[in-house]
């Protein structure tokens, strides 16, 4: 419970904090009834029939229709039909609820089953003043465009209107304190205006009750509370009153209500985009009682002034933006011709200073460090980075008391307290800091913030205290607060200063600039690609596993599937994703099933070229014809044949003929799978082909037609230079075996390719692998235990394998270049490689290297 009395609403009653809107009471200046779905009475107040002046008591279970007109019920009808969201509430007013000519105010809202309708006295007078009095009050809140005078105008209105003794304007802070920013009063009681309060001032579930209901009103502490009757439904829950206009009050709260001299009380909730933005808060020292119709005025003037205020929030931050756009142009400006952050760091705080006001500044870049004014030396600085680069990578940090978020940092505290440290790059990180002297502020609280409630004689509960005197609070060994504007700010220069960065001159930084663009082309390029070739995985992961009897025949055909693929991608990829030979893409099928016996396959008819796209939708129809030849067709014996003829038309279009001869007898499938899916549309769906299957009890026939537009020419010549070239490259594998490195140093600074690459040089036979990510730790490898043999990504994030490659050239240590960019010839030769590793790459690339190293030596 807060000590403050802002917040007079505060929905808590015993330690255990349960809320009131389940306490089952209502104030009484209304009355309350709940029906069901069936229109009968659920629950009722107390005092329903006093209120109503019935004869009879409205008992539980009695037809609301029985005492309410018939012209009554079918209004309420009308507005249960709207009720079409959780927490909407609608209202009736001046309403002949009995058909007697007496007139009542009626909220309605769901709860739960039932349906609640709140009802109170209707006052025809006041309801006309209330409405008349929001259109000059907006046609002026809509002329105010800055947000502290706009709230000053809101809390002399609603006082005007209202007439409480005190209205105030309670803005949230981002930690969850609160502050008035805003007072109109009668001059003979004490102003709140400026007092700080806690962030345990509202609770978490009075924040989102304040969400849910705008509106909260205490209209005499001396009141009795009414119950409702019966306290708990039939399934043992109590009525859940949080849309409730007429809610009750903790005992608690009344308590402190008492101690603060405060009669009635009424808050209404500041919601900006869904959020609670602050409060309208009143207090008066005599009971106030406001009609339904008053009270939904002022409910309505919160919500018209909350998209006020939204318009002047956004106002703010487009400000905010145009400081951040100003300060870019200055500072590249300043910078122009590529000069040096480091070497204008005072320049550069100068100009940040006209908008960030601080009193110092720091910069680390490139392991460099340069500061001004009231910083941290380098060393100092430097104990700071392992924590500072845990932090997330592109988010500004800002703090008023570094020492309690680093502990290394209270070694300078007495210097710098307050930093907002800007990050300008990813790794290594770089940072622009900007750090504020430590300084003695007072705080005025409305009561101890540290002392919010205390335990006294009524046992297990909390007691209010009785002092409201303003409690000051000297703060030290803190910075004056960054604020959100300076944040916002802070966060658009964080993108000036890495444009900064990138714009030094130093070798280093401009041959990775040319690597990262070259970098960046290859992304663009393969972007596209790869999401494409994602897509197709997932699909085939999740239409395998229908077919799957069991996790191993799954990761079987999955990864008969994924390979078949990779295959066709190597072909590809291998020509600069360029037309590849159908010829090749066969015999690399045939090759895995035919168990060498090559002569089993025959191939006839000129080859062909396919493109890019066409090849990997054809290697799936290959695959799912090769596999199902292996295990049911002419492969799956050992007399069996299988004849593949390649055609061209004179349109262009290529045939592709397959036919199965010599195997078991071929019957049609009693079940279609995804892999029957894949043959029969795969070509037809995706390339406007044709495909047909015939099930020839003799053998299986096939007919698969690729359009011309996808098919380049003959390739019948480099057709077998690619068998050769594939047959030379096994056969190097073969005679290299005792060629085999005894330790390789492998620099990668992608730890899934150097797991895999590790398994494939473990896998043909290396004793032993040692990895490094960078190269300071491929030097120190080096320097440590000598290998027998390197292979080098040259691109290491940031940073080249120049320095390791030089190492190894002085040490006469044979390596290769591994990279990703078809242009590396150059480099190739300037740094000694005996050879270089295309990516991606794999096993039979990895050992023809140590082939040729054989052949070398």
């Amino acid at each position: 419970m807060s000590e403050t009395g802002l917040l007079t609403n505060v929905d808590l009653t015993t330690c255990d904090r349960e809320p009131i809107h389940q306490l089952g009471y209502i104030q009484p200046f209304g009355a309350l009834v709940a029906v069901n779905g069936d229109g009968m009475v659920s629950r009722r107040s107390a005092n329903l029939q006093e209120f109503l002046g019935l004869e009879a008591p409205l008992e539980t279970g009695a037809k609301l229709r029985e005492v309410f007109s018939p012209e009554a019920i079918e209004m309420i009808r009308s507005v249960v039909e709207d009720l079409r969201h959780e927490d909407e509430v609608e209202r009736l007013f001046g309403i002949d609820l009995l058909g007697d000519e007496r007139l009542f105010d009626c909220a309605i809202h769901r709860s739960g089953q039932d349906l609640v309708i709140e009802i109170e006295r209707h006052d025809g007078l006041l309801h006309a003043d209330s409405i008349a009095s929001i259109r000059p009050m907006m046609r002026r809140l809509n002329t105010i465009t800055e947000v502290g005078p706009m709230c000053e105008y809101a809390a002399e209105q609603l006082h005007a209107l209202l007439g409480f003794d005190r209205v105030m304007v309670y803005r949230f802070h981002p930690d969850g304190s609160g502050e008035v920013i805003a007072e109109a009063r009668e001059r003979e009681i004490d102003g709140f205006l400026g007092l700080r309060y806690p962030r345990t001032d509202i609770p978490a579930q009075a924040r989102e009750l304040y969400v849910r209901n705008r509106f909260r009103i205490i209209a005499d502490i001396a009141d009795k509370p009414v119950p409702i009757e019966p306290e708990l439904s039939i399934n043992g829950k109590p009525l859940d009153l949080s849309l409730s206009t007429l809610r009750a009050v903790s005992p608690i709260h009344i308590e402190y209500l008492k101690n603060m001299g405060v009669r009635a009380s009424l808050s209404i909730s500041i919601i900006v985009r869904g959020k609670l933005w602050g409060l309208f808060a009143c207090h008066h020292y005599a009971p106030k009682n406001l009609v339904f119709s008053q009270r939904t005025t002022a409910e309505l003037f919160s919500q018209l002034f909350s998209l006020v205020l939204d318009r002047a929030l956004n106002q703010e931050r487009s400000d905010r933006r145009d400081v951040g756009r100003k300060l870019h142009d200055r500072l590249m400006t300043r910078l122009a011709g590529g000069a040096s952050l480091i070497d204008n760091l005072s320049n550069v705080a100068n100009i940040i200073g006209d908008a960030i006001p601080h009193d110092g500044a720091s910069v680390f870049v490139d392991e460099r460090y340069v500061s001004r004014g009231k910083t941290p030396t380098e060393a100092e600085f430097r104990k700071l980075l392992p924590a500072l680069n845990s932090g997330e990578t592109g988010a500004i940090f800002a703090t008023d008391q570094m020492g309690d978020r680093i502990e290394a940092a209270r070694a300078f505290e007495q210097r710098a307290v307050g930093a907002l440290v800007i990050p300008v790059s990813r790794r290594p990180r770089d940072y622009f800091i900007l750090w504020r002297a430590p300084l003695a502020q007072t705080v005025n609280w409305a009561g101890n913030p540290e002392k919010p409630v205390e335990l006294g004689p009524n046992g297990a509960r909390l007691t209010p205290r009785k002092s409201f005197e303003t409690w000051q609070e000297t703060v030290t060994g803190k910075s004056a607060p960054w604020t959100e504007d300076e944040c916002e700010v802070a966060e658009m220069l964080r993108v000036t200063l890495l444009e900064v960065i990138l714009r030094l001159t130093d070798e280093a930084v401009q041959e990775r600039k040319r690597h990262a663009e070259q970098q960046e082309l290859l992304i663009a390029e393969l972007n596209h690609r790869v999401r494409n070739i994602l897509n197709l995985i997932r699909g085939l992961v999740n239409q395998t596993r229908h077919e799957a009897g069991d996790a191993a025949s799954y990761a079987e055909i999955i990864g008969g599937r994924i390979g078949a693929l990779a295959a066709a991608h190597d072909n590809v990829t291998k020509q600069n994703w360029s037309p590849a030979s159908v010829k090749a893409l066969i015999e690399n099928e045939a090759d895995a099933y035919s168990g060498g016996k090559t002569d089993r396959i025959i191939i006839e008819g000129a080859d062909c070229l396919v493109s890019p796209e066409a090849y990997t939708v054809l290697a799936l129809v290959l695959h799912e014809m090769m596999t199902n030849s292996a295990k049911y067709g002419s492969l799956s014996d050992s007399t069996g044949r299988l004849m593949v003829g390649l055609e061209r038309a004179a349109s262009g279009d290529l045939t592709i003929t397959w036919r199965e001869r010599g195997g078991p007898p071929v019957q049609a499938p009693k079940r279609r799978g995804f892999g029957s899916t894949i043959i029969e549309r795969s070509l037809p769906y995706e390339l406007d082909g044709e495909a047909e299957v015939n099930f020839d009890l003799t053998g299986l026939r096939a007919r698969f037609l690729i359009p011309a537009r996808y098919v380049s020419g003959s390739q019948d010549m480099q057709s077998e230079d690619a068998m050769d070239e594939v047959k030379t490259t096994r056969a190097e594998v073969d005679a290299s075996v005792n060629a085999i490195p005894t330790h390789v140093l492998l620099v990668e600074d992608n730890m899934i390719i150097a797991l895999d690459t590790e398994d494939i040089l473990r896998g043909l036979g290396v004793k032993k692998v040692t990895t490094a990510s960078s190269v300071a730790r491929a030097i120190k490898a080096l320097q440590e235990d000598a290998p027998d043999f390197a292979v080098l990504d040259y691109n290491l994030g940031q940073e080249s394998s120049d320095p390791v490659a030089q190492e190894l050239s002085d040490r006469k240590i044979p390596f290769a270049l591994a990279t990703g960019y078809g242009d590396m010839n150059d480099k190739f030769a300037d740094l000694g490689a005996m050879g270089i590793l295309q990516k991606p790459y794999g096993k039979e690339e990895v050992a023809s290297l140590f082939a040729s190293d054989d052949q070398s030596g």
